[in-house]
């Protein structure tokens, strides 16, 4: 089937030809996490159906929005990853998550939806732009899912998967996770309650919910 086009000069218009196809921008948010396969993409959009993600993928690469490049160690794999022009609908995207946290959430929303690397995923790239203090990476186990935090000069990046090397180990499950970024839930105290294991710093623990809280805290008031 054809693509329909607004077929107008207005840049919204233009935009939405690329974007505003139901999906596109949830296969955008899922690589702002980082390259993925496609078996990958389908196992966190699984209602999109393989035919439906190969359109949306196809689309995206003729636009330059998204690539396919060899797997590091699988040459003979390919995962999808942003472009430059990809990675410019990174704040874009925030900015659409921060306005659609003030919506009601509707009763058909699913709410064991939720997932703790999209919730790292925004308050990291929602806080403020100040040093972040001494390099730091954290692997964070929150049930089955497996992503990495690495804060280093103002930025605080999330991604899918384990690190590469020398992080601290987090393993919690996603009511523990969700109670320590907003707060309600001390590191301390989870840490006494057993309700969060690692291997690293107690105090490192501290500091990698102090940067994803205090982004909790500001959008609370934004």
């Amino acid at each position: 089937m054809a693509k329909r086009l607004y077929g107008q000069l207005c840049p919204v218009a233009r935009s939405l030809d690329v974007l505003g196809e139901r999906w596109t921008l949830l296969i955008v948010r899922e690589l702002l996490l980082g390259p993925r396969r496609f078996k990958e993409l389908l196992s966190v959009l699984p209602a999109m159906g393989t035919n439906r993600l190969s359109e949306r993928l196809q689309s995206l690469e003729q636009a330059g929005v998204v690539v396919r490049r060899p797997v590091a160690g699988a040459a003979e794999l390919r995962a999808y990853e942003l472009t430059p022009v990809g990675e410019a609908l990174r704040p874009i995207l925030m900015q659409l998550a921060t306005w659609g946290s003030t919506l009601p959430i509707d009763a058909d929303t699913d709410l064991d939806s939720a997932r703790a690397d999209l919730i790292a995923l925004y308050l990291a790239e929602t806080r403020p732009a100040e040093p972040v203090g001494e390099p730091g990476t954290w692997q964070f186990h929150v049930g089955e899912q497996t992503f990495h935090l690495h804060a280093e000069g103002t930025e605080v990046r999330v991604r899918s998967g384990p690190a590469v090397a020398g992080a601290d180990v987090v393993e919690t499950d996603l009511g523990t996770f969700q109670a320590l970024v907003t707060g309600e839930l001390a590191p301390a105290r989870a840490l006494e309650q057993q309700l969060v294991r690692g291997d690293g710093d107690p105090a490192a623990l501290e500091r990698v919910f102090a940067l994803l809280r205090r982004s909790a805290e500001v959008n609370r008031t934004s």
